[in-house]
């Protein structure tokens, strides 16, 4: 079968490869073998091969944590009827290869109604989105800051906030052609390449500051972001674009109160047992149409590394579908 290989860390567009592999053969005992379908590229897959979480991480690999498949094949132990079924395949990295063999109970089944190109990104930014409004916003707290507003996530989180009557302060790069994507939900968009930027935020905010905050940044804007939040506060942070730490500042005890929210940490838990019901309120909202990401380009597996390097030199907006047969 066709895999996209990682043999060391590095960049992705440097060190990725496709190529033939050993397919993965008879599943066992409360094993699946999926059929991928498509799968997509995430921040979560280049700060994996570059070899940042180094501890948990073997090479060579295979990247990719998001995707949908059918079960082609099943193991002693898992029912028959799983045959055919669509899902998530959860639980670790391998989703950029054609067959991905695992544990049945990592298999998150998909409802019908929901196409291909939106199940494929019902993991990551949505799942994240959800998981934090529903477990971190407050009552009454109506200044919200979020950085990254431009991102897809940025946007999954205005739409929730939209529901709870909340029009939150978009903190962006100014990255040309890159625009929120939906203004209305936005009370201000803040620029951080303009220079009174720090200004015009505290202004928008008002004397009180920010009740909440989510940040994927870090590094210095978050430590600035942080620092317009008010002490009595929650500043979530989920996130590390900025490739820099959040200042030792911000976890001094004398600001805003810091959650450090991982994915990871929630999802890899009782076994992927949980995952159905964790993913409920996800899939109702992709339902009614909502927590939608806009798809950018759609490549076949064998096209990704030549991609990978295109798309280095930037303007494309949305994300990459990969159809993981092609």
């Amino acid at each position: 079968m066709r895999a996209a290989v990682v043999e060391s860390p590095g960049r992705l567009a440097d060190v990725l490869t496709v190529r033939e592999v050993v397919d993965p053969g008879v599943p066992g005992a409360g094993e699946v073998v999926v059929r991928m379908l498509a799968t997509t590229v995430n921040p979560s897959d280049e700060v994996t091969v570059s070899g940042a979480y180094g501890s948990r991480t073997t090479f060579p690999m295979v990247p990719g944590f998001e995707g949908v498949g059918v079960v082609e094949a099943v193991g002693p132990g898992v029912p028959e009827d799983a045959v055919g079924r669509r899902v998530l395949p959860l639980g670790s990295a391998g989703n950029w290869q054609q067959y991905k063999r695992l544990d049945h109970s990592w298999c998150v089944p998909v409802p019908d109604e929901l196409p291909d190109d939106v199940a494929c990104f019902a993991y990551i930014n949505p799942l994240t989105a959800t998981l934090m409004v529903d477990g971190f916003h407050r009552p009454g707290a109506r200044n919200v800051v979020v950085t990254a507003a431009t991102s897809a996530i940025g946007g999954h989180l205005a739409e929730l906030l939209a529901d709870r009557g909340v029009a939150p302060i978009g903190v962006v790069r100014g990255t040309p052609g890159r625009d929120v994507a939906e203004l209305s939900h936005w009370r201000a968009v803040i620029r951080t390449n303009e220079p009174d930027w720090r200004a015009r935020l505290r202004t928008a905010l008002g004397p009180r500051g920010a009740d909440m905050t989510y940040d994927c940044v870090g590094g210095d804007v978050g430590g600035d972001v942080f620092a317009a939040t008010a002490r009595e506060g929650v500043f979530v942070h989920y996130g590390l674009l900025s490739g820099t730490p959040l200042p030792a500042s911000c976890f001094d005890g004398h600001g805003a109160r810091v959650e450090l929210f991982r994915l990871r940490d929630t999802v890899q838990q009782h076994d992927g047992r949980h995952l159905p019901a964790l993913f409920a309120p996800v899939f109702g909202h992709l339902r009614r149409g909502r927590l939608r990401t806009t798809v950018g380009a759609r490549v076949g597996l064998g096209e990704l590394a030549t991609y990978l390097k295109s798309a280095e030199s930037g303007g494309r907006s949305g994300k990459v579908l990969i159809d993981a047969q092609r």
